[in-house]
C-alpha cells in the first residue's frame, strides 16, 4: 500500500506560484509556443488553482488558439519538472482581456 499512500501524497501537493513560473520559463526556453496567425502565443504566468487532481492555471495571450499537440507537450513536460508521474494533472488556460476591445467582456465601461 505505500505506492497508493505515496499517490495521495503527490495529488496533495501544493506548488509555490514562483515554482511553477520557473518551471513555465524552462519550459518556454526549450520550447516555444508556436505562432498563429503571425504572432506568438504567448504564455505570461502559472499558478496552481487546486488539489486532487492537481489543477495548473495558464494566463496568457491567445491561449483559445493553443493547439493540442502543444497542451500536451506542457502536460509532459510539468509532470517531468514535478514529479508527477502517475498523478493526475489537469491544466486550464485563460486568456486575458484586450484593453482596445471597445466591447468589454464584463460589462463595464472605462
Amino acid at each position: 500500500y505505500k505506492s497508493i499512500d505515496q499517490l495521495w501524497i503527490d495529488s496533495r501537493r501544493h506548488f509555490s506560484t514562483a515554482e511553477l513560473n520557473r518551471a513555465l520559463a524552462d519550459v518556454i526556453e526549450t520550447h516555444q509556443p508556436p505562432m498563429v496567425g503571425g504572432r506568438r502565443i504567448k504564455l505570461r504566468y502559472c499558478h496552481q488553482g487546486g488539489e486532487n487532481p492537481i489543477t495548473l492555471v495558464f494566463h496568457g495571450n491567445q491561449l483559445t488558439r493553443l493547439p493540442g499537440t502543444y497542451k500536451r507537450y506542457l502536460e509532459s513536460a510539468f509532470r517531468r519538472a514535478l514529479h508527477l508521474e502517475a498523478v493526475p494533472l489537469r491544466l486550464v488556460f485563460r486568456q486575458g482581456e484586450n484593453p482596445y476591445d471597445p466591447q468589454p467582456k464584463n460589462g463595464r465601461q472605462h
